[in-house]
């Protein structure tokens, strides 16, 4: 069963909604999403692979990683968590950084993962909000909602193998 995920952009708010559901029971899922070892096998769309170098999750901790092209360049970015609900809800900044976490110009977005179950299928909506119209236009035009879409499969890809 294919799960498509629905990008909806709310311009005047400067927030995008990513709804898409899992087939895979609601703790699996949130394991998925807050675990270093599992992130790492789904987060990067394929060629790209996902190296976390630190992670602590937990509200005031962050998530340090990196993904890695098949040449072996590496992008940094750091999310920072402000608010977990154990398995309903998480929220962090996320930051493009260097190899140590320090934010680039490049502004962050705001995120608020919600899990929701029913009936052994997992929903996760996800809220992003930007700094700016502009901020959310620099993040699509550079292949979000393609890589982001890329990266779920990938989990569905983990989820079927569980």
């Amino acid at each position: 069963m294919t799960n498509e995920a629905v990008f909806e952009k709310d311009i005047p708010n400067k927030q995008m909604t990513i709804t898409r559901s899992f087939n895979g029971s609601l703790p699996l899922v949130w394991k998925a999403w807050t675990t270093a070892v599992i992130l790492d096998q789904w987060w990067a769309p394929k060629p790209f692979r996902t190296e976390t170098k630190s992670m602590d999750f937990r509200e005031g901790g962050a998530w340090l990683y990196s993904m890695v092209s098949p040449e072996n360049e590496r992008h940094f970015c750091r999310a920072d968590y402000k608010t977990i609900a154990h398995e309903q809800s998480f929220s962090y900044i996320d930051s493009f950084t260097d190899e140590n976490g320090t934010p680039t110009d490049f502004p962050g977005m705001n995120w608020l993962n919600v899990f929701t179950e029913d009936n052994g299928e997992t929903t996760v909506k996800i809220n992003i909000t930007f700094k700016d119209e502009d901020a959310m236009n620099k993040i699509l035009e550079m292949g979000f909602k393609e890589g982001f879409t890329m990266g779920m499969t990938n989990l569905d890809e983990y989820l079927a193998k569980q």
